[in-house]
């Protein structure tokens, strides 16, 4: 039963990042007089453009299609550094509303569903570390991927005996002064590409030090056809035109790199050659073992990592770390590299939905025997959505489609008079596969405790947007959904049912 003490909301979001403002807005628009809170762990909103402070942290995808898609980005750079990211979203929030929903310091720990009363009931500690009881009809986790309180960092055989300083790109020392420090970066990924440039141009001699490669991609920092298109169109026209152009190339790019991974892959070393030039070692240090797309491209705007490989600050060495030595990092090689400081650009730790223990009717949702729904809800869980985004894509492109999804079901519960959607599976015997085919290894450490999905929609995960346009804004809403639990729901008597979408 739900605590009768308890707040209560139509709507309970976690997370005041893009997906959590996002969804604010598309409540607020599309489910006229629904209450909602935006229940946020830490002291700001901006998720982890507000975490994450290390130098260069910028955006590995273009603003006009991670930006929100009705707020358009009218500043020149395509590719954001993160304190343009966090102005962005803060002013967003605060255009349309949405930072007064906001509680910050509501850390969510638990969240029980009780069909009787077609509630969740959503447990969350406060600033001072007292429990905090909200009950919502929905709930709408958009909590990010990872954990945010630490990142993955593996052990390191002599880290103890090293003289100078460790860090992790997730928690960087404020004010932390590098300049003529000798600084070794261990990863090759979206962190340590934006890092060792900005380190370089900072007046550090710096050396990413790499297992093995990953596939890196120039792009400039300003989209000029954007910028063109804001002079002579209106505002959300330019930006709604260039965020198609983009998705458009995206997926058509995405699309011939899985039709001919060989082709593909030689045209990006190819790139990576005209950079760095003929007597480079491009083979070893920038030629991935995997075909593209196995995991995410790192992009790097204006070729500023190849500007500083070439500028003689920053080189890339690929070898396997035997051990830390008290000067630096040996390797198995033999070689020892010299070191300052040594940051663990390592990957993060993937947290499914922040950590937060699910139950109903008493018992535990397991959600790892779970199928996933559309990619934005799980096998026999009620009033429950969560944000995930596009592995190939920006992560806002999807968190639009699942926040108006959303709105679709809530407005469907009203309009039916049913206060319980829940997806279920009626073929036991459908084949399952990992939750995300991908081989990154924050993906593959936590396999174990994802959800699966389907050989056939609606459980088969969509890596593309157009296809989740189309099923998600545009397809039924009964696909695979009961619509249960008749009972009268809070505010109904106030909306007009038959101008609700559906």
């Amino acid at each position: 039963m739900a605590d009768q003490n308890a707040e209560h909301f139509d709507v309970v979001v976690v997370g005041a990042g893009i997906s959590g403002i996002g969804t604010g807005f598309h409540l607020q628009d599309k489910c006229p007089g629904r209450t909602y809170v935006i229940l946020e762990g830490r002291e700001a909103m901006g998720g982890t453009w507000d975490l994450f402070r290390y130098p260069g942290i910028r955006s590995d995808s273009d603003m006009h299609t991670l930006g929100f898609s009705f707020h358009p980005w009218t500043e020149a750079k395509s590719i954001a550094d993160g304190p343009s990211i966090r102005k962005y979203v803060n002013e967003t929030a605060h255009a349309y509303g949405i930072d007064r929903q906001i509680r910050y310091g509501h850390r969510v720990k638990r969240a029980a569903w009780s069909t009787s009363d077609a509630r969740w009931s959503v447990t969350a500690t406060d600033g001072s570390g007292a429990e905090v009881e909200f009950t919502c009809n929905f709930l709408s986790m958009c909590s990010g991927y990872y954990n945010y309180a630490k990142g993955y960092t593996p052990e390191f055989v002599g880290s103890a005996d090293f003289a100078g300083r460790i860090v992790h790109p997730q928690h960087w020392p404020e004010n932390f002064d590098y300049y003529g420090k000798k600084i070794v970066v261990i990863g090759s990924g979206a962190t340590a590409v934006t890092l060792v440039p900005e380190l370089a141009k900072g007046g550090a001699q710096v050396t990413m030090l790499q297992r093995s490669p990953t596939y890196v991609v120039s792009r400039p920092g300003e989209d000029k056809v954007a910028n063109w298109l804001r002079s002579v169109l209106p505002n959300q026209l330019a930006y709604d035109i260039t965020r198609w152009k983009n998705v458009l190339f995206q997926m058509l790019f995405y699309r011939m790199a899985q039709k001919n991974p060989a082709k593909a892959k030689q045209r990006l070393i190819g790139m990576v050659r005209e950079h760095l030039g003929p007597d480079y070692d491009v083979d070893k240090h920038f030629t991935p073992r995997y075909n593209p797309w196995d995991q995410r491209l790192c992009l790097v705007p204006d070729a500023d990592l190849f500007d500083a490989i070439n500028g003689g600050n920053a080189k890339v060495v690929t070898d396997t770390i035997e051990r830390f030595v008290p000067e630096g990092i040996r390797l198995n090689s033999g070689e020892v590299i010299e070191a300052d400081v040594i940051v663990t650009a390592t990957g993060l730790d993937l947290q499914l939905m922040s950590g937060v223990d699910f139950s109903m009717d008493g018992a535990p949702i397991d959600l790892s025997t779970a199928l996933q729904y559309k990619g934005m809800m799980f096998s026999d869980v009620p009033n429950l959505t969560y944000t995930f985004g596009y592995t190939n894509a920006s992560w806002t492109l999807k968190a639009d489609l699942v926040a108006t999804y959303s709105c679709r079901l809530l407005n469907t519960m009203k309009k039916r008079g049913m206060r319980q959607a829940t997806p279920r599976n009626d073929d036991p015997t459908m084949a399952t596969e990992p939750f995300v085919d991908f081989s990154s290894g924050y993906i593959q450490r936590a396999a174990d405790r994802l959800p699966k999905q389907g050989a056939k929609k609606p459980w088969r995960l969509n890596q593309n947007y157009a296809l989740d346009v189309i099923a998600l804004r545009f397809g039924s809403v009964d696909d695979s959904m009961e619509f249960s639990n008749p009972g009268t729901l809070e505010k109904a008597a106030d909306l007009d049912w038959e101008q609700m979408p559906a």
